[in-house]
């Protein structure tokens, strides 16, 4: 097998040139006594061997020549990169020494190819090295050849290899990453996530021969779950991360490809970047045959990201599962509540009901008109508890289990048109548009004819509650499995993050406007569940100031009894109060005329039409009342005609009591009314929290009559001095008339008793001084819409009249103050305050006005028309225009004009 050393070929490379051209190993292998080796000086080299040499060295790919029996090594620059510290050692010398440690796991590759001069293929080849001062893990894909001598026999070995260490490293992390993603364990139940997240990664041991998963326990940290090791070598609670073990050899781990004793390990955060709760940290054991570079100190960061992502989820979803199991919780007890209080209303509401109806209905002895009046408000209010109390043991069955809808054949066309035919007059008086477009269908239905009405009565009630403008549409159709009904509105539509929501039980949508502010919350829920009975569906399309589209859709179904068909279905009394009730709250209200001698205004601020009713019959007889619906109302009334007395509610649409209260106190001009505030609400917090935001008086619903008057009278006798400062002299006041006390009741407290009981947060107003030269002024802030340019200029005339100008110049100067206000709507852009601010002032000199918004004029163009606006309000005035950030101020300056001579004068 060993070739003649003297054997040279002739033009064969010299000794000179064999290793020119070899890089950095090929000068160390010029440099090398090769005479001392089993292969000899290199000019007694075979020509085979020479040509060999020159080829290993020519190339950029890892190639390794052994040379005779004794494998004499020779290699490149590419193959000294891959045993790295064994470098330049090896050149020269025994394969099977200088890989003495892989030579079990090459020596049978190598002695084939040599023996039978078949070559080896061995992809990803395992090898245990010592290159960097440790067994280490690597992989090679290695290709064994047999060299051939000048003599044609086999004289050694050449091999082809390249390192696969990181490919196959990257590879199995990869893939340990990806299980760790997938691992399915019950959501919400941490300690299966972790045990399901351990058993994932007890699958490659390689990489991370032992772990430990200490978790957050408050006052330090607690073994959670352990792989790889014994979990008692482990302490099972530390104060903290810091004593957790660093170094391990002293645990008697192996581990790794080599199954070496396991020395060290590193401790990860699971969680606790910025803003994010730190659940615990894990303890990670290092490979023996690895040394952690950064990209296994990477992987082993990602490994604990896993980690983290799956416990932080399964403790999000356990903590929402619990939210949902105690809001699940709350709902039952809500309705249980609600059922047993339905229960014990029914008895209490049958003997209120049934006398009021029988004494209605006798027409033997005919009622006085008033008395027929309290009568059938007492009704209609009866009635809406009663349906209160119907729909909240409607929920309570169907949450129960026990509601099942009873299927007729129904002619759900004609009982729908009539259902909203009901509901018509409502809908007209509130100005809204009712279109019914329901035709016969051509097969017939069977559902519950009274949950069928209950589901088209909300849907329409819904509609004429959120609908201002517009109009409501009420569509039937039927196709081929089912019928189709659609009720569309032009409301305000809905918020898209709610629409998910509004068939939620108790679910009401925050900050909506809406013609009054009662209900319970649970009539759309009631339709999802009466629709579910049979078997349906109800969806909801909807955007913000366009309006909204229920469609509910049921089946035709089939009869639930085999009985004959009974009556046609017609709404029922409960439909008729219904829509009384709605007719009542969009009715306007009929002011009764003020009785004589009433010297003070009440503004009556109330959502519900029967409570305004109500209120408006207690204090009509005494003083003048207006009312209003809400707040936003109520503070155009307020600045058009000052009221003595403010009485509202406190929830209300569009505004409420407390907004309404934080407006008036604002301005300047309302600041000193006495408010007294109405609320459902009872209890010392309720009337804490009024107080607080400065009401003068606080009275819970329900209450007395006298009572109520009493305390009106106190807050009307409060105010009072500041009126009595305004005037030029003292004008005594009437007597107030006192409403009679039925017999056999205590008569109303006196004001001195009152005042005693009622706490005020603010001292009575204190009156001014009279002045030598009177002057009227008035300060007003209107709502920046075209709808309050009729209120200002009612509010000015009565101003300039008063102070007896003339009526020509009244007029000049309510036209160029209406043209600045006008202007201001206009014009004003993003107001930081979407109010015009008015004051006049009214001296024995002349007249002032100034207009005053909060925004930023758009910039004039051409087309722009609005400068004749401001020749004619130059034509009646002296006009100021000062433009400011915060505003643009108009003042309007008229000295008094005399008036022109009379005939003769």
């Amino acid at each position: 097998m060993a070739p003649d050393p003297t054997s040279a070929a002739p033009g064969s490379p010299s000794a000179a040139d064999l290793f020119a051209g070899g890089g950095e190993t090929g000068r160390l292998l010029a440099g090398l006594d090769w005479s001392a080796t089993p292969v000899g000086p290199v000019e007694g080299w075979p020509a085979s061997l020479r040509y060999a040499v020159r080829t290993i060295l020519a190339s950029r790919f890892p190639m390794i020549l052994t040379w005779g029996p004794e494998y004499t090594q020779l290699y490149n620059d590419g193959y000294a990169t891959l045993i790295g510290a064994k470098h330049p050692g090896a050149l020269g010398r025994d394969l099977r020494v200088t890989q003495a440690e892989g030579w079990a796991v090459l020596q049978g590759p190598v002695e084939h190819a040599v023996t039978t001069r078949e070559a080896s293929w061995l992809p990803r080849l395992p090898l245990l090295l010592e290159r960097a001062g440790y067994r280490e893990e690597t992989y090679f894909t290695v290709s064994h050849a047999p060299a051939f001598g000048d003599d044609g026999l086999v004289a050694g070995m050449h091999a082809v290899c390249t390192e696969v260490t990181n490919e196959v490293l990257g590879e199995r992390r990869q893939q340990l990453l990806h299980q760790l993603s997938c691992t399915e364990a019950e959501r919400g139940d941490e300690q299966a996530v972790l045990a399901g997240l351990c058993r994932t990664l007890g699958s490659d041991p390689l990489d991370v021969p032992f772990a430990a998963v200490y978790l957050d326990e408050g006052d330090g940290l607690r073994r959670a779950g352990t792989v790889g090791c014994p979990a008692d070598l482990l302490p099972a609670s530390v104060p903290d991360a810091a004593a957790l073990p660093g170094p391990t050899g002293g645990l008697g781990l192996v581990g790794g490809f080599w199954q070496d004793p396991v020395r060290d390990a590193v401790v990860l955060p699971l969680g606790g970047a910025a803003g994010e709760e730190r659940i615990g940290v894990l303890v990670a054991g290092i490979s023996p045959n690895r040394a952690l570079d950064p990209e296994y100190r990477t992987f082993l960061d990602l490994v604990a990201g896993q980690f983290t992502s799956a416990l932080g989820n399964a403790r999000a979803f356990g903590t929402e599962r619990r939210r949902a199991e105690s809001l699940a919780e709350l709902d039952r007890a809500k309705t249980a509540f609600f059922s047993d209080v339905s229960h014990e209303l029914r008895t209490p509401l049958t003997l209120l009901l049934g006398p009021i109806s029988d004494v209605l209905a006798d027409t033997s002895d005919e009622l006085p008109r008033a008395a027929r009046d309290q009568l059938e408000l007492a009704l209609r209010n009866g009635q809406r508890l009663q349906r209160l109390v119907n729909d909240l043991m409607d929920v309570a069955s169907i949450e129960a289990g026990r509601a099942e809808a009873v299927r007729v054949e129904t002619d759900v066309a004609a009982f729908t048109a009539e259902l909203a035919g009901v509901l018509r007059a409502a809908a007209e008086r509130a100005g809204l548009q009712l279109r019914v477009d329901c035709p016969p269908l051509g097969r017939p239905v069977h559902v519950d004819p009274r949950m069928w009405e209950k589901v088209v009565l909300n849907l329409l009630t819904n509609a004429v509650k959120y609908t201002f403008v517009g109009g409501i549409e009420v569509i039937l159709r039927g196709e081929a499995d089912q019928v189709v009904l659609t009720v569309a509105d032009t409301g305000i539509g809905i918020p898209a993050a709610e629409l998910p929501l509004v068939f939620d039980r108790f679910h009401r949508v925050r900050g909506s406007s809406a013609r009054t502010r009662e209900g319970t919350g649970i009539g759309l829920a009631l339709v999802r569940e009466l629709v579910g009975l049979h078997g349906g569906t109800v969806t909801v399309d909807s955007e913000p100031g366009a309006g909204s589209t229920f469609t509910v859709a049921v089946p035709y179904g089939s009869p639930d009894t085999s009985a004959d068909a009974g009556p046609a279905a017609t709404p029922s009394v409960t439909a008729h109060g219904t829509a009384a009730s709605w007719v009542a709250d969009v009715t306007p209200d009929d002011l009764p005329d003020a009785p004589a001698g009433a010297t003070a205004t009440i503004l009556v601020v109330d959502d519900n039409a029967d409570m305004r009713s109500y209120l408006t019959r207690l204090l009509a007889p005494i003083w003048r009342v207006r009312t209003c619906t809400n707040g936003e109302e109520a503070l155009a009334s307020a600045a058009e005609h000052r009221p003595d007395v403010v009485l509202t509610d406190v929830m209300m649409p569009r505004m409420d009591g407390f907004e309404l209260l934080r407006r008036l106190r604002a301005d300047p001009a309302t600041r000193d009314i006495p408010v007294i505030m109405l609320t459902a609400r009872a209890g010392q917090e309720a009337a804490v929290e009024g107080f607080a935001a400065g009401v003068d008086d606080h009275l819970a619903k329900p209450f007395q009559a006298a009572e109520l008057i009493a305390r009106v009278r106190v807050a009307v006798e409060r105010g009072s001095g500041a009126r009595e400062g305004a005037a030029v002299g003292p004008v005594p006041a009437p007597p107030v008339p006192t409403p009679p006390t039925p017999a056999g009741q205590a008569g109303p407290a006196g004001p001195a008793e009152v005042r005693a009981l009622v706490p005020t947060c603010r001292p009575p107003a204190t009156s001014r001084p009279p002045t030598t030269a009177p002057v009227l002024r008035e300060h007003w802030r209107f709502p920046a819409a075209p709808r309050a340019i009729p209120a200002l200029r009612r509010a000015l005339r009565r101003v300039l009249t008063a102070a007896g100008l003339d009526e020509d110049q009244v007029y000049d100067l309510l036209l160029a103050a209406c043209e600045a206000a006008t202007n201001a709507v206009e014009h004003a852009q993003h107001p930081t305050q979407p109010v015009v601010e008015v004051t006049i002032e009214a001296s024995v000199d002349g007249v002032e006005i100034t207009v005053r918004d909060h925004g930023q004029w758009r910039e004039r163009v051409p087309s722009m028309d609005r400068g004749r606006g401001a020749t004619l309000m130059s034509a009646f005035a002296d006009v100021a225009v000062v433009p400011g950030p915060e505003g643009t101020t108009v003042t309007i300056r008229s000295p008094r004009t005399p008036p022109l001579p009379g005939p003769g004068g």
